[in-house]
């Protein structure tokens, strides 16, 4: 990940990401770069806008949320006998349990 985050450092900080930049940025966090990881990640970076992968990628999140409050209304319309025999359920655990310490 640390490949990643010195690549997003660049990238806001208006630097461009290259082998030499990135290797700066690991060593000042006090870590060592591994050359090949390097390497990879700035070839796999060549020609991709960060600005705009995370910028999409915040609005992806933000769409995912009404999905999460439905399944809650869903939820609430569960029935008092199907709640009364979960109790029931989650009882007869705990009772089993305490059998364990005497």
């Amino acid at each position: 990940m640390e490949y990643v985050y010195a690549a997003m450092l660049l990238n806001a900080a208006g630097k461009d990401i290259s082998e030499q930049s990135m290797t700066e940025v690991i060593k000042a966090a006090g870590l060592t770069p591994d050359e090949a990881k390097v390497k990879s990640v700035v070839e796999s970076l060549k020609g991709v806008d960060i600005k705009s992968v995370i910028e999409n990628a915040q609005s992806m999140q933000v769409a995912a949320a009404p999905g999460k409050a439905e399944a809650k209304a869903e939820g609430k319309k569960e029935s008092k006998a199907e709640a009364k025999s979960e109790a029931k359920s989650e009882e007869e655990a705990a009772g089993g349990l305490a059998g364990l310490f005497g």
